[in-house]
């Protein structure tokens, strides 16, 4: 897992390689779960993903937290059970804090995220891929995390929307026409 700078031009491109190399190739539909606010400029990267991704795909992708209707520690317990019973391939987004060289980085793993880490929340792990964005330095004062650059939140979110977009598009042979964001 090689950290992506969410300026990098190729950096759609650099996502949907790296999510091509984690899907299973039995996955017919994937389930985005775009985990945040829309309160704290810092934590709202997965519903600015969500909207942006929202009804884009729909017969292969279903997109779970918007800045309309996020999954934040109030409800991602009843999301998390949902999704069980769904039996659902799920892509877990939200923002995160880390060393000082990742800040402003995206990273994609296999395996759950584990939301609200960095606050020190005890909440359901979620996900079968993790894609992040590393917002601030970890040692930074979590009180600021309200004010983080909303053009580089942003930024990021239209980044790792593109390369889910692409990924859904190329893995489920849409044409190359067909609309990236919606």
């Amino acid at each position: 897992m090689r950290p992506i700078p969410y300026s990098d031009p190729l950096a759609p491109l650099l996502i949907r390689n790296e999510l091509f190399s984690l899907l299973p190739a039995h996955t017919r539909h994937l389930t985005v779960v775009c985990i945040g606010s829309n309160r704290i400029n810092g934590d709202s990267l997965g519903p600015f993903v969500g909207t942006l991704l929202e009804n884009v795909y729909p017969d292969h992708l279903t997109v779970i937290g918007t800045l309309q209707e996020p999954v934040d520690a109030t409800n991602l317990r009843f999301v998390h059970e949902r999704l069980n019973e769904r039996g659902s391939y799920v892509l877990a987004i939200d923002s995160i804090v880390g060393p000082r060289p990742f800040v402003h980085t995206i990273a994609i793993r296999p395996g759950a995220l584990a939301p609200g880490t960095a606050l020190g929340k005890s909440l359901p792990r979620i996900g079968d891929v993790s894609i992040m964005g590393v917002m601030m330095e970890e040692t930074a004062d979590m009180s600021t995390l309200p004010y983080t650059n909303l053009h580089i939140v942003y930024q990021m979110a239209k980044v790792i929307a593109l390369g889910l977009s692409l990924t859904v598009r190329q893995r489920y042979g849409y044409e190359s026409s067909a609309p990236l964001l919606a």
